[in-house]
């Protein structure tokens, strides 16, 4: 079988981290990009450097991917998975009170990340009528939270853009699946609360969430499904989180 190559985004830290781990132990070549050079290089001396190609760019800057992508050397410039992975949520103010640098942060990088990343390989995937699209999205897509906002509606857009994939590639070959993880303990919580880290500790205290590796094993579970099989959507929860009951806010007149 010829060695296959996947590209994950967002691969110096948390479910991106993990997947370059596993798919390197398996025999993958991988394409890892992230803003942390250092981070970037002790991956590819761990898991060797003949295996790994890294780009180093900001999700947000459609030049820097387009470039990377157009320089990717010979061996690694048939992307047969994109793993969509890059991806931060920012605070938990209610919409009034939110910084709006942080809102355009998650959209520029939640969103048109995933966009100018997607845009970029599909056509040669298309041109090989062969390939896999796998997106992170997360269950705050289906499911709002107070202080969600834009978080929510970033993913509620990895949602629908990934089904409209889907319709959009009808026919050629090319497979698309949206995950959306419940709470996982990563380093999401220490972004999100900008590395205060008892903020961060208090979204997982005295509760088992999911790991890293959860998703990681999610993901390779995926391509390694047959390819006239597509599991379009697959919410991913710990056992001790659940959805809850609609709320209604009440006023108690004296």
């Amino acid at each position: 079988m010829t060695q296959q190559t996947i590209m994950i985004t967002g691969a110096t830290s948390g479910f991106g981290e993990a997947m370059a781990r596993l798919f390197a132990q398996h025999g993958w070549k991988l394409i890892l990009t992230g803003r942390r050079q250092e981070r970037l290089n002790d991956l590819q001396h761990e898991l060797g450097k003949a295996a790994v190609h890294t780009c180093c760019f900001d999700i947000r800057d459609k030049t820097a991917i387009a470039e990377a992508i157009d320089n990717l050397p010979i061996g690694f410039d048939e992307i047969d998975v994109l793993v969509n992975n890059a991806g931060l949520a920012l605070g938990m103010m209610p919409a009034d009170k939110t910084d709006i640098d942080d809102w355009e942060k998650m959209v520029d990088t939640n969103i048109k990340g995933l966009m100018y990343c997607t845009r970029k390989v599909l056509p040669a995937m298309r041109k090989r009528s062969k390939g896999y699209i796998i997106n992170l999205g997360s269950v705050a897509g289906s499911w709002p939270y107070p202080g969600g906002n834009v978080y929510c509606a970033s993913k509620a857009f990895v949602k629908q853009f990934s089904l409209a994939l889907r319709a959009d590639l009808l026919g050629s070959n090319i497979r698309v699946s949206n995950i959306e993880p419940g709470a996982a303990e990563t380093e999401f919580s220490m972004v999100r609360f900008k590395q205060d880290q008892s903020l961060a500790n208090a979204v997982y205290q005295n509760t088992t969430a999911l790991s890293a590796q959860d998703i990681a094993d999610t993901v390779f579970w995926l391509v390694s499904t047959p390819e006239h099989m597509n599991v379009t959507t697959m919410e991913v929860m710990p056992t001790q989180q659940a959805t809850g009951p609609l709320v209604m806010f009440r006023d108690h007149d004296e």
